[in-house]
């Protein structure tokens, strides 16, 4: 577990990264052309989100983003990993959440519906395919064997990831870009292990994302829809417990909590929100952090911004585990970019002025 950013960088990155680059391009270029495909079926269909409500896009827009997705992940894996153990199971979960939740796009289904749907998927992925977190690390390479709570425990994961991807799935472009990032953390952990396989089946992940991200970005041209949050959040759930959570490392799980940490303290707030409230925890409202973030006047790319920023830098920490502890300070200067491109955008409309005329003609 060392630092492969150190003094041989690039030999450590062709080959230890090397092995997703291709995948990656795959998933991206499947996905960017089924895209244009997608919008057309959903126009076809009748599958729109048409604007008003909760809802902030002016426009009909196009639902089945999620398929395209699909798409692109399934193809590279297909291609890249066909004969390995995993790629089955990992391709039937994620597909059965694709598939089943466009049944929530097109009808709007009742939360309690969803709930089920989410279950179903839940429940193949650890009773048909034996996907489970069946222990824990410490410090000092001590393990806890779960026991028979390992089977309630990565039910709680599996949801846990579908419903956090899906109530991040508020702002044009933020699920996408997140997930992208997150898969970019778990594809670093586990070129940091050799864990060739997985690094493929993140850089699948992470180049599904940037390929729909082309079309996703404010102003968005399609939606994912639940179908696709529900994908991304099922995807991420499975990669991640058999990639570096499958490696005797501790705290291996930690790496993509760490990444989604927003988005899981804002879910986690919504439900204690809504039961003080007397409300169903189902329920939607515009309370979430991205909602915060636009009310206090953000644009929808700058929000997107933040959260990129935050989540890689939660990530870059995470990595700090497995070695990587070079990788932070670039993480660290790249949010500062970014916040302070966000700031000045912020200042600029809101028409604030240097009060000193010596600074302002320095300034100019």
């Amino acid at each position: 577990m060392n630092d492969f950013f150190g003094g041989d960088a690039l030999v450590n990155l062709r080959e230890r990264l090397g092995p997703g680059l291709l995948p990656l391009l795959v998933a991206f270029a499947i996905c960017a052309l089924a895209v244009p495909l997608m919008i057309w079926v959903s126009r076809r269909t009748g599958l729109i989100a048409e604007p008003g409500g909760r809802h902030s896009h002016s426009r009909p827009t196009p639902l089945l983003g999620g398929v395209a997705m699909y798409a692109g992940f399934a193809a590279a894996l297909l291609i890249f990993l066909p004969h390995y153990p995993d790629t089955v199971g990992v391709l039937v979960v994620s597909g059965l959440a694709t598939v089943l939740l466009i049944a929530d796009d097109r009808w709007h289904v009742r939360a309690a519906i969803k709930l089920g749907l989410q279950l179903v998927v839940a429940l193949v992925a650890i009773l048909v395919f034996g996907f489970k977190i069946a222990y824990f690390g410490l410090p000092g390479e001590q393990f806890v064997q779960l026991g028979l709570l390992a089977i309630p425990i990565t039910l709680v994961w599996l949801m846990g990831m579908q419903n956090t991807v899906n109530l991040l799935d508020g702002v044009d472009g933020l699920a996408a870009g997140v997930v992208f990032i997150v898969a970019v953390t778990l594809m670093l952990a586990a070129a940091g292990l050799r864990q060739v396989a997985y690094v493929q089946f993140a850089a699948a992940l992470a180049g599904t994302c940037a390929g729909f991200l082309i079309f996703n970005f404010h102003p968005a041209r399609i939606f994912m829809g639940d179908s696709g949050a529900h994908f991304l959040g099922a995807a991420l759930a499975v990669v991640s417990i058999v990639g570096v959570a499958k490696v005797a490392v501790a705290f291996a799980l930690v790496v993509p909590v760490l990444a989604l940490a927003l988005p899981i303290v804002d879910t986690a707030w919504a439900i204690v929100r809504r039961r003080r409230e007397g409300t169903s925890v189902a329920r939607p409202d515009q309370l979430h952090l991205h909602h915060r973030l636009q009310a206090f006047g953000l644009d929808p790319r700058q929000t997107c911004y933040a959260f990129y920023a935050a989540s890689a830098m939660l990530g870059a920490i995470g990595l700090t585990l497995f070695g990587h502890g070079r990788i932070l300070a670039v993480v660290l200067a790249t949010s500062a970019a970014l916040a302070s491109t966000v700031a000045a955008d912020l200042l600029q409309k809101a028409g604030w002025r240097v009060p000193f005329p010596y600074l302002r003609t320095l300034l100019r």
